[in-house]
């Protein structure tokens, strides 16, 4: 298979020349040659009814970056030493590197024209919207790298681990909770640091690291953020306001001449298949509201804590406001609060110590019920 991205090639099988390149460098430089070709039109949607096999995992350089436990990974310290600094700005290296990937695979993993069950055709606004991301991840890698090497270090000079991955395994069977996980929180926990990241390297006299977070990067990733908020929001509204129905009406009759013509077993089983709303549709419809079904989806796919404190201003500007996040930060607070009860006194008394994360997050799902009362 020709591995540079070509005029005539889907956006499928581009982003899969992505996933299957090993090196960093070439990934972002392929990353560049699709964003050319989709926007001259020479990269088309993908055909429906083509398969596509998309890897379990990228591919990476084999020895270019030794991966541990995040346990294990040394602590960067607060930028007071230059070892620090490299260490901080190795981690921003590793996690553009990564985001590539992530990039790549939700647009290749779930933009497929005929996903299995899905029962959905995404638009052409959500490739899009993950070419622009994966273009930015890449040009925030090789920046940071460059910042990176010349403080006199390079990527791979220390070990990282591949958190964000494993999170996007964890979610390669559902849409929804890929958006949720990865750029409704992940993303946005990137946003929550990043003040305080760009200031310590301001006040320890990086200024140029402090310039590139700031002035470049740090808006950028905002829109990140927005595109998983857009795109959950899409989904939440397609579930409640799609003719399922209709669909499945038309899905039978077409499964019922098929069984006429052919008289097979396997037209009888597309038939029953296309009986059934698709279980994320299901699920979704479950919540009046796309925060509360945000909710359910973290509770579920996200490993740890939704912790204080919050960059509300850099949220608002993704597109979701406290309602959707004070309600998990609660989650934290009420289990936190449990245990020290438990320390203290021999057992667990869940729910007695309620701080004030927890009282301004019923506010919130307070003001979320109401409106999804009113949709």
């Amino acid at each position: 298979m020709e591995m540079d991205p070509q005029a005539g090639d889907d956006i499928i099988s581009a982003a899969l020349k992505v996933l299957c390149t090993p090196d960093p460098h070439d990934k972002a430089a392929r990353t560049e040659a699709i964003v050319r070709l989709w926007d001259d039109g020479s990269i088309t949607m993908p055909p429906p009814g083509t398969a596509y096999t998309v890897p379990d995992r990228p591919a990476r350089e084999s020895g270019k970056v030794q991966l541990v436990a995040a346990r294990d990974v040394p602590k960067r310290g607060k930028g007071g030493s230059l070892a620090s600094r490299q260490a901080m700005l190795h981690a921003l290296v590793h996690i553009e590197s990564s985001a590539v990937d992530l990039a790549w695979d939700c647009l290749a993993r779930f933009g497929a024209a005929d996903v299995a069950g899905a029962g959905y055709q995404l638009p052409r606004q959500f490739y899009s919207d993950f070419i622009a991301v994966a273009a930015d991840e890449c040009r925030h890698f090789r920046l940071l790298e460059q910042r990176l090497e010349a403080t006199g270090s390079h990527y791979g000079a220390m070990a990282a681990h591949d958190g964000l991955w494993e999170s996007a395994a964890a979610t390669a069977g559902s849409l929804a909770a890929r958006l949720a996980v990865e750029h409704c929180t992940h993303e946005a926990r990137g946003l929550d640091v990043l003040p305080q990241t760009i200031h310590r390297f301001r006040s320890n006299g990086d200024a140029a690291s402090a310039d590139l977070l700031q002035n470049v990067i740090y808006a950028e990733e905002i829109s990140h953020c927005a595109a998983g908020v857009r795109w959950l929001k899409h989904l939440h509204r397609l579930a409640h306001d799609h003719d399922w129905e209709q669909q499945q009406a038309q899905q039978q009759q077409a499964a019922g001449s098929q069984q006429q013509q052919a008289g097979s077993g396997q037209a009888r089983e597309e038939q029953q298949a296309a009986s059934a709303i698709p279980e994320w549709a299901v699920e979704a419809r479950r919540f009046p509201s796309v925060e509360l079904w945000f909710h359910s989806l973290i509770r579920r796919h996200f490993r740890g804590p939704l912790k204080p404190p919050f960059n509300d201003a850099a949220r608002a500007q993704a597109g979701f406001g406290p309602e959707w996040y004070l309600p998990l930060a609660a989650d934290a607070e009420d289990s936190a609060a449990a245990s020290a009860a438990a320390d203290s006194s021999g057992h667990a008394c869940k729910g007695q110590q309620q701080g004030p994360a927890h009282t301004a997050a019923v506010a919130c799902l307070e003001r979320c019920n109401m409106t999804a009362r009113h949709m």
